[in-house]
């Protein structure tokens, strides 16, 4: 009873937290353009590099905060990011300048442990065949917040490009109270394990992780899957707006429709897959499905269709869960922050990689003079990349077999 109120609660924080990443999404490009002054191709190459700084911040950070959770437990280090990033959204709600607005993502970067502690703490109350549906779970409680996150977004829009910043801010600092009364430690004294310098960093942290059969390869999996992506958040309302000609209100309905969606998918889709087709075989179903998705948002020209084919992107989403449900059945109970820590950087090396990517070829596709205009060309090379993730997943399982 105590763990499944435990799971209760993250997955309310989780919920509560993409509530407040997702509410900033449908005004990004106009934010973008109000402080730069730049038209929208290259006001999106900004929107790049204040999503790299983060990034790079996450990979340098992300370890330190795993390794200071299976240190000190996962609540206070999850408490501490919540205030940092209330802070952080103050910062961008008040930023004249997009320099300004660079320092409160690299702020925001340096504690962005939430969602990986998250994932720690369900691995300490999760038996090792509950771990994959329960980080389903954490999915479907993403799925909601993202829900009402861009509409919310949307709504706000009208009172100013600012507005959701402020929105952002008040719903981290509630959540931050929240979890100071009500959240209990997961991770036993007897479990935690002392802190190093030597592995409080990215490389010694991939070192000590590296040395359990089969993550090196689950890792480089987890990259290539989250660059791909990663297309969505970087690119897909400067897509919209370009493509569609939608505004923040469409931009907020699309988003939060695929939120819908994938709480459907996470929550009741990704236990079934995994009880019938176990681990492995639903991540390479789901990628392989994730190819045709990003083949179709590359070539699509209707805003009605890109929502009608929503529902069949987000079944995608079964693969996210089954992969991290491989890996933190490959990793000890003593070092699943540690195993958080760096898939925290591993995906934030592919987000740092992603949007500079991403918004780049957007660029070289929509920007006047362009050889050949194509705003769906994200997507297609997105599709390229998962094609890599399914490849590397399944052909050295197939050698196995045939050995």
């Amino acid at each position: 009873m105590q763990n499944r109120l435990a799971l209760l609660f993250i997955l309310t924080t989780v919920m509560i937290d993409s509530i407040g990443i997702g509410i900033i999404f449908p005004v990004m490009p106009d934010l973008m353009r109000e402080v730069t002054g730049a038209d929208l191709a290259s006001a999106s190459l900004w929107g790049g590099v204040l999503a790299t700084s983060f990034a790079v911040m996450q990979f340098l950070c992300g370890p330190v905060v795993g390794n200071l959770s299976d240190r000190f437990g996962r609540r206070p280090v999850m408490l501490i990011a919540l205030v940092v990033m209330a802070v952080d959204y103050l910062i961008m709600a008040v930023a004249g300048s997009v320099w300004l607005l660079l320092v409160g993502r690299i702020v925001a970067g340096a504690a962005a442990a939430t969602y990986s502690t998250a994932n720690a703490y369900v691995a300490d109350i999760s038996t090792p065949d509950q771990r994959a549906k329960n980080f389903g779970y954490i999915g479907a409680a993403f799925g909601l917040g993202f829900i009402a996150g861009p509409l919310l977004g949307g709504i706000a829009a009208e009172w100013g490009t600012r507005a959701p910043f402020w929105a952002a801010a008040a719903i981290a600092a509630l959540n931050a109270l929240f979890g100071l009364v009500a959240l209990p430690e997961s991770l036993r004294a007897e479990k935690r394990r002392a802190f190093r310098l030597a592995r409080a960093n990215p490389f010694g942290s991939f070192r000590a992780i590296g040395h359990l059969p089969g993550l090196k390869r689950l890792l480089t999996i987890m990259f290539l899957y989250t660059v791909a992506f990663q297309s969505y958040p970087s690119i897909w309302a400067f897509f919209g707006t370009e493509r569609f000609g939608w505004d923040a209100w469409w931009n907020g309905i699309s988003l939060a429709l695929f939120g819908a969606c994938m709480v459907v998918v996470q929550g009741f889709l990704v236990a079934p897959a995994i009880r019938i087709w176990g681990d492995r075989n639903t991540a390479a179903y789901g990628m392989s499905l994730e190819v045709v998705t990003f083949g179709f948002y590359g070539v699509v020209t209707s805003g009605f269709w890109a929502l009608v084919f929503t529902p069949v992107a987000s079944v995608a989403g079964i693969a996210g869960p089954a992969l991290s449900g491989i890996m933190a059945n490959a990793t000890p109970d003593d070092q699943q922050g540690e195993l958080q820590g760096v898939i925290a950087s591993v995906s934030a090396i592919a987000m740092g990689l992603a949007p500079m990517l991403m918004t780049s070829v957007f660029w070289a596709f929509t920007h006047d003079g362009a050889a050949h205009y194509l705003p769906g060309a994200p997507f297609l090379l997105s599709g390229l990349l998962m094609v890599a993730s399914v490849i590397v997943l399944v052909v050295p399982a197939r050698e196995r077999a045939a050995a």
